[in-house]
């Protein structure tokens, strides 16, 4: 077990000597899992709202499929994605195969069931009676609509800081779509895995160490999302 102190030691010197390598890596995982995920919003919430705020045929259907894909392994995305960037696939002209923006397009379809599943549960969890209420009392169906935002916004932060938690920590999109290049598409999971292979203990402890930090600032915020929410409810 001396190789895996020694290792644990390494990561923390690297970590706190600001080493170029493990840093880089690591602002790169939080630039593409940042843009997926407010990409992954931009369409997400709006759908979510939509489904959950009317009533049309088939909607407990498609609740149901956005619910299934939340647990969608992420080497079918990456095996989906693939087939659609390679240079044989209908978008294989654009050469975005082993591009971060491969990354970036199989993350935000990782994260879109997610955020959409949850906006979809968050507004379906607002008291009916405020959308009744402000058309009552002269609001029209626009103004309607943000005040049901407004009322599960803690909730709608939630989803979306969940999405962010899981793409963050994946590795099979990054692995098949970015090809794990140093310097452009090598993120935290995949440089772990990399490394680990080689015997590089120390620097995958390290990258291992910063994903971990982030994972438990995630939960923290998601903690102190879902208090402010309880808190607001019992007021």
């Amino acid at each position: 077990m001396a190789y895996l102190v020694e290792g644990i030691v390494s990561a923390f010197e690297m970590i706190f000597s600001f080493d170029h390598a493990v840093f880089e890596i690591a602002l790169l995982s939080l630039e593409l899992s940042v843009l997926s995920t407010m990409l992954a919003a931009l369409f997400g919430v709006p759908l979510g709202f939509l489904i959950a705020a009317r009533d049309f045929w088939g909607k407990r259907g498609l609740i149901i499929v956005f619910n299934t894909l939340l647990s969608m392994p992420t080497v079918v995305i990456g095996l989906l994605g693939y087939s659609f960037l390679s240079r044989r696939g209908l978008l294989g002209s654009f050469g975005l195969l082993f591009t971060p923006w491969a990354i970036v397009i199989g993350q935000m379809i990782l994260a879109f069931p997610i955020i959409t599943a949850l906006c979809i549960s968050a507004v379906q969890g607002v008291d009916k009676r405020a959308q009744k209420t402000a058309l009552t009392l002269g609001a029209n169906r626009f103004q309607a609509a943000w005040i049901i935002l407004s009322e599960s916004r803690f909730a709608l932060f939630s989803a979306i800081i969940t999405g962010f938690g899981r793409v963050f920590s994946e590795v099979g999109v990054s692995m098949m779509l970015g090809g794990n290049i140093r310097g452009l598409t090598r993120n935290i999971t995949t440089a772990i895995a990399f490394e680990t292979g080689k015997g590089e203990f120390a620097l995958g402890i390290a990258l291992g160490i910063i994903l971990l930090f982030v994972a438990f600032s995630v939960n923290v915020l998601l903690q102190r999302l879902q208090h402010k929410k309880t808190g607001n409810n019992r007021g």
